[in-house]
């Protein structure tokens, strides 16, 4: 919380300072607010240094232990479905959302950093890509897709391995997510300097236009949430489930004020547990499905994550092809399963959506500044997503379903 609030104070006095730059014209502080930005790109690399190995640690060990579920059967089968398809449809929904607001964005409202967008290739050659001659060379080149798909194919392999052998590999790749996410946590300990160094440099030489941009993207993700609380799971848990929507909701009360307070799904567990036994559903299904859902349902975040897809084309100017969409989604659809627990790590890991569109990463790193609400109402959504999924699949498996 302290650290949220210390980086929120370093992006409102960084736009304080520059939008002074630029409203006066002086150049003084135009002088000060420019040789900040190096400082602002030591802290842009700092972030972006982890989101290869943060995501190749994270999704190898996701798609590893997908091994175990085969063994669970028809519940697991049911509860992957519930996430996998609200998942979809949060993400496709966090993209429309933000269409509707592309009228009101400024291009070029946003700093282009030291990647520039790239030709986008054409369908035939997007499928050929995904997979890589050589993942090494694919990671070095930042080429994140076709590194997702090796490394999602080498944790289905090991998926299949004797559980000694997968388990030391898990141990592997968890002690790497354990060292990317203390290196995060550090970037995050620097993270006011690092932000009021970009927001100072940035602001000064694009002015209102980028603080207007930001505030509209931070508006269309949490209309976009609250929307997708309303039109997916309250239905589900009402036509599906079986349970008035009121009822629901009045259950989700802990859960969610416990969501807003730490921005972590793992911390909110104990009080969804209760939740499940005030709805009245069986400890077999609720235990295993809760317990998964804080691991790998992360509709809020695919949701943030497409509106920014959408949020960062239309600020570059970068075509919105099928093509290019389909990756995109593809790639949140993988990613958002795998977001590490720390705040903001939807921020973090939202570069290798942003590459497979040829989009700049010049901006990601201001996001962490304004990602506190955001990622405040998108831990509550997921929150309310693992009890609706558990009402859903309690429905279809109930007491039959346990895990056997």
């Amino acid at each position: 919380m302290k650290t949220n609030r210390r980086i929120a104070l370093g992006l409102v006095f960084g736009l304080a300072f520059g939008l002074l730059a630029a409203a006066t014209g002086s150049r003084a502080l135009v002088g000060v607010a420019k040789g900040l930005e190096p400082l602002g790109t030591a802290f842009g690399n700092l972030v972006r240094m982890v989101v290869v190995p943060l995501v190749a640690a994270t999704v190898f060990t996701g798609v590893a232990r997908l091994g175990d579920l085969r063994r669970l059967g028809r519940l697991g089968f049911l509860t992957m479905a519930f996430f996998w398809s609200t998942l979809l449809i949060a993400i496709v929904m966090g993209m429309a959302v933000m269409s509707l607001f592309v009228p009101l964005l400024t291009a070029g409202a946003m700093p282009m950093g030291t990647t520039s967008a790239e030709p986008l290739p054409t369908t035939a050659d997007f499928l050929v890509g995904l997979i890589p001659s050589n993942p090494i060379d694919a990671a070095a080149k930042g080429a994140l897709l076709p590194l997702i798909v090796f490394v999602a194919t080498f944790g289905a392999a090991a998926g299949a391995l004797d559980e000694k052998a997968r388990h030391v590999l898990l141990d592997f790749a968890d002690a790497i997510t354990r060292v990317m996410i203390t290196i995060v946590h550090w970037a995050l300990a620097v993270a006011p300097i690092g932000v009021f160094a970009l927001a100072a440099s940035t602001t000064a030489v694009f002015g209102w236009s980028m603080l207007k941009s930001l505030a509209l993207l931070v508006a269309a993700v949490l209309i976009g949430l609250v929307v997708f609380y309303a039109s997916v799971y309250l239905p589900a848990v009402r036509f599906i489930g079986g349970i008035p929507a009121s009822r629901f909701a009045k259950a989700c009360v802990g859960p969610v004020s416990l969501a807003f307070a730490t921005t972590s799904s793992a911390a909110t567990l104990p009080a969804l547990y209760e939740s499940a036994a005030e709805l009245g559903l069986s400890e077999s299904v609720s235990s295993f499905v809760l317990s998964l859902g804080s691991a790998i349902n992360r509709t809020g975040s695919a949701l943030f994550q497409g509106a920014c897809v959408v949020f960062f084309a239309a600020t570059y100017g970068v075509s919105l092809s099928p093509t290019a969409l389909a990756g995109a989604v593809l790639t949140i659809f993988v990613i958002a399963q795998t977001v590490a627990g720390v705040p903001s790590a939807g921020v973090v890991t939202l570069a290798p959506a942003l590459t497979t569109m040829g989009i700049p990463l010049g901006g990601l790193p201001i996001l962490l500044g304004v990602d506190r609400i955001p990622d405040m109402v998108r831990t509550a959504t997921q929150v309310t997503g693992h009890l609706a999924a558990a009402t859903v699949v309690e429905r279809f498996a109930g007491r039959r379903g346990g895990a056997t």
